[in-house]
């Protein structure tokens, strides 16, 4: 009898060992596949075009003449391989600005490219911008001002059947659309015209012609303004946001833009938008104020590097083409990122965790350094601290830490700690200390010299979840 128990207890424990383990539960809101899907683009570009490239304004008044805009020589295919060759992942267009000037021939407009003469008025921009960037693999995006400076039914309730008409032109008639720009200007300035805009209906529009296009807006619904255009995000950056009682235009702090809210309900990411240039529209005048590379990378930092996408403008000048000196830039600021990311020292590095969920290979801390997002290391759920040890192969010297945790089951880390192992004093020095990790975060200190980093998660929401670790 005893035997048989002891059979049975056997296998009982051998079929619980075999029992998968299973992963942590969602913690509060998280990411569409459409959301996460742009959170991995990362970077991509704003584009600026219209009649203010031509009249050296940025806010055009709607009185100006559609003959303005003529760029004699446009080419969007050469503003995709500029995209690409920048490393950036898709193009955002302003199809309307606050001037109202329309850069497709909308049939509910006469300030459009039609009226301009541009390409005897049988043009259109987002056509030949939306074709090039399929061609080059790009995703494309549009913003469409709800301010419209020229349009006669500005300030009535019609005005919103026509704006969301003009959305379901854009919406249907140039492919697929990643992101859809909104701001929240409407009528400033003195005796300004003020309209009461529909966004329930706008937002309806959008996602009935698009269902996988991310939203823009000061608060979403599919990504948030960071809070200024100076391409910083906040130290600390909460993907997630309060929005009752808000809309574009009427917001919160800008404070509570730029870090988010811990307990927020709604998954709402952060965007950096900021321009290449002093402003957002072309200008003879600017041609040597494009920002240095140091500047922009320093930007990326404070953008990709703090749980943010940067979208960054870059105007094409009144040929219609990208200018050289931008372009240069672009170039720069590329090969500066790709020289500070080049070498993973992580690469061939042990790594052990103190805790490691259910003791399962599936959460094993080994995936922090696979390079694949999609597999991730995990404490069980009573811990919400833990302690990460990475030992490198040989004594290296870095001066950068990235960390990504696996956002699909929401933001969870709060607060961390990043010590090096000193081999004079045989002790853990301190480097470096962070809130909020979210997608992507990076850490940048003094360079140090060591073969032991180590990583402790002080406060964690629900057990941490981390996808990869690098070390630069």
């Amino acid at each position: 009898m005893k035997r048989i128990i002891l059979i049975a207890a056997l296998c009982a424990l051998f079929h619980a060992c075999r029992m998968p383990v299973a992963p942590p539960a969602p913690y509060g809101p998280v990411p569409t596949t459409a959301q996460l899907e742009w959170q991995k683009m990362e970077y991509y570009m704003f584009v600026h075009f219209g009649p203010n490239t031509f009249t050296d304004m940025e806010w055009g008044d709607g009185r100006e003449d559609p003959q303005v805009f003529r760029p004699i020589a446009l080419d969007c295919r050469q503003w995709a391989e500029t995209a690409v060759n920048a490393g950036m992942k898709g193009i955002i267009i302003t199809a309307k600005h606050h001037d109202g000037f329309c850069l497709w021939p909308s049939r509910y407009s006469t300030h459009t490219v039609r009226e301009s003469g541009w390409r005897e008025g049988r043009g259109d921009v987002l056509r030949e911008l939306s074709d090039a960037c399929r061609t080059a693999g790009l995703k494309f995006g549009v913003y469409l001002s709800p301010w419209d400076r020229n349009h006669p039914t500005y300030g009535t309730p019609d005005y919103n059947e026509v704006f969301t008409a003009m959305l379901a032109e854009v919406l249907t008639g140039y492919g697929a659309v990643f992101e859809q720009w909104f701001d929240g200007a409407n009528g400033e300035g003195d005796n300004g015209k003020r309209q009461v805009y529909d966004w329930p209906l706008f937002h309806r529009t959008v996602y009935h012609y698009q269902p996988s296009a991310v939203i823009f807006s000061d608060v979403g619904p599919g990504c948030r303004w960071i809070g200024n255009e100076d391409g910083r995000a906040g130290e600390t950056n909460w993907s997630r946001l309060d929005t009752t009682g808000f809309e574009p235009g009427k917001i919160p702090v800008l404070d509570t833009l730029t870090i988010g809210n811990i307990y927020g309900q709604a998954w709402i990411p952060a965007e950096t938008d900021v321009s290449i240039r002093p402003g957002w529209f072309y200008s003879p005048a600017t041609d040597d104020k494009v920002k240095p590379t140091d500047e922009l990378r320093a930007i990326y930092y404070t953008s990709v590097g703090r749980n943010s996408n940067l979208l960054l403008n870059v105007p094409p000048d009144r040929n219609g083409r990208i200018h050289p000196h931008d372009s240069t830039r672009l170039m720069d600021f590329r090969a500066a990122i790709e020289a500070d990311f080049r070498h993973n020292l992580a690469a061939g590095a042990t790594i052990t965790a103190n805790n490691i969920r259910g003791d399962s290979p599936r959460y094993s801390a080994v995936h922090l350094l696979d390079a694949d997002f999609d597999t991730y290391w995990a404490t069980d759920d009573t811990a919400t601290t833990a302690t990460l040890e990475i030992t490198l192969p040989a004594p290296q010297t870095f001066s950068r830490l990235l960390l990504q945790e696996y956002i699909p089951l929401g933001q969870r880390i709060a607060a961390v700690d990043v010590d090096y192992w000193d081999d004079t004093s045989h002790t853990w020095m301190s480097l470096a200390s962070a809130t909020t990790i979210g997608y992507k975060r990076i850490l940048q200190f003094p360079a140090t010299t060591s073969d032991k980093l180590r990583i402790h998660i002080r406060r964690s929401l629900a057990c941490p979840t981390l996808s990869t670790v690098g070390v630069y």
